[in-house]
């Protein structure tokens, strides 16, 4: 739905469907990473416990037990061996949840700072770690529950324009820090 709509002209926004699959994950986060050197990674993860839309604070490293769709788990229950137990996002997930609530679309977003311990965790896990905290994850609850294809498009469109929005004007910030 998000390709649908598209984002602002000035982003370039590539999908990619990323299967429910430790090793797919490992492999392929850093891949994109390296192939389009992104400003911003945002996943997006279906989950049936969802009711709101929810704006993922951080990514998890240990505790993966549960086997993934190819019934594999890791040996290590980890993402990255050796990596901190935690990684925030450098994006202000406070401040997106409030301005997109402020928007007064028909969808509620909340905020998490636990993304489950399974692959939407340790997507974002891996994409924190590959990034720096340059990545973001929203949790979706499942079509129709009770959210359409089209609110769940336009909530991401309007989440992602403002996580956009706050990375380069903190980054403004961090600029402007440097040079005093």
């Amino acid at each position: 739905e998000l390709e649908k709509l598209g984002l602002r002209d000035d982003v370039d926004l590539h999908v990619y469907e990323v299967p429910v699959e430790y090793q797919t994950v490992q492999r392929l986060i850093p891949a994109l990473w390296k192939k389009h050197s992104p400003q911003l990674v945002v996943h997006v993860g279906v989950s049936g416990m969802a009711t709101t839309v929810t704006l993922e604070k951080c990514g998890h490293n240990v505790g993966y037990k549960g086997l993934d769709n190819c019934r594999f788990c890791p040996g290590s229950q980890c993402c990255i061996e050796g990596g901190p137990e935690c990684i925030d996002s450098i994006i202000d997930m406070d401040t997106v949840c409030k301005r997109v609530s402020a928007l007064g679309l028909d969808v509620t977003v909340t905020i998490s700072k636990d993304a489950g311990r399974y692959l939407c965790d340790f997507t974002y896990y891996t994409s924190l770690y590959q990034s720096r905290g340059r990545s973001a994850f929203v949790h979706v609850p499942p079509l129709g529950k009770p959210y359409t294809a089209e609110q769940l498009g336009r909530a991401l469109q309007a989440i992602i324009e403002e996580m956009l929005d706050v990375l380069e004007h903190s980054e403004d910030k961090i600029t402007c820090q440097h040079e005093h």
